[in-house]
């Protein structure tokens, strides 16, 4: 273990940092555990970091130890709303990179108006759980590689789910697809744990502005209709407007917006 004091002014209590384990920090006082601290890769690649900590004083000086040791760049995420913890992100020298919002996506085609979408002549949906895993796992790298060529994947909402390491498809049974005979053109990501989520919905850059994304759309909203499911949701980054005319013109309602930081 490396313990470490850190007196940053904000108050006269001693506290000491020390790391417990592979990227895991505790800030301690007279041992006893007043903030931790935590740092993990996502799938693409970047050290996130987040520290639990009721004040300021051990949360300064978890993040001063973590800074000290961990390779730059970092990034955070936090809720906007939550002007504190932003505020103390802020004082460790992160910056705001973008803005995600969160969005209420009903479900019932009474209230989206999709239940007449069908998708384009010549392409079909192929519901979750029975897509070629093959022809998934090369529609889904095709787009990955499309998306980081313009924007870059860096710009698509942060995507918490732990992939193996080469592997963006984890589990082939949360995707329905749309396809041709002989290949895949768009897919559409959704996981249900307490409640769904849309983590993922793409279509291939030659094949956009035909409707598929909003059949794709249509399809997934309809079967989480008929489980039983009101709504679910998902999270369009603030500059993406496409996203979100897609999205609000089907009745979602922004209800949160996340900060990614970055120093």
């Amino acid at each position: 273990m490396n313990t470490q004091p850190f007196t940053s002014g904000l108050s006269d209590d001693a506290v000491t940092i020390t790391r417990v384990g592979d990227r895991q920090w505790h800030a301690l006082d007279d041992d006893l555990v007043v903030g931790r601290g935590h740092a993990q890769h996502r799938s693409d690649g970047r050290l996130f970091v987040s520290i639990d900590a009721w004040h300021d004083a051990p949360f300064d000086r978890l993040a001063a130890a973590m800074l000290a040791q961990l390779p730059a760049p970092l990034y955070a995420v936090v809720d906007e709303a939550d002007a504190e913890l932003t505020a103390r992100w802020r004082r460790a020298g992160f910056t705001v990179r973008r803005r995600e919002w969160e969005y209420a996506v009903p479900t019932d085609p009474r209230t989206t108006g999709l239940d007449d979408v069908l998708p384009p002549p010549g392409v079909t949906i192929v519901p979750a759980g029975q897509a070629d895993e093959s022809l998934l796992r090369a529609v889904d790298r095709a787009i990955r590689d499309e998306v980081e060529a313009s924007v870059g994947w860096q710009s698509m909402p942060a995507e918490v789910i732990p992939f193996p390491e080469g592997d963006t498809v984890v589990d082939p049974s949360k995707y329905a697809v749309a396809a041709t005979r002989d290949r895949y053109l768009g897919l559409i990501r959704v996981v249900t744990v307490i409640r769904p989520r849309i983590g993922l919905l793409a279509v291939r850059t030659g094949e956009r502005r035909r409707g598929i994304g909003r059949a794709l759309l249509a399809h997934a909203l309809g079967t989480l209709h008929r489980a039983g499911f009101a709504e679910a949701w998902t999270e369009v980054q603030e500059t993406n407007r496409a996203a979100s005319a897609l999205f609000e013109g089907i009745g979602a309602r922004p209800m949160n917006s996340n900060l990614e930081l970055v120093r």
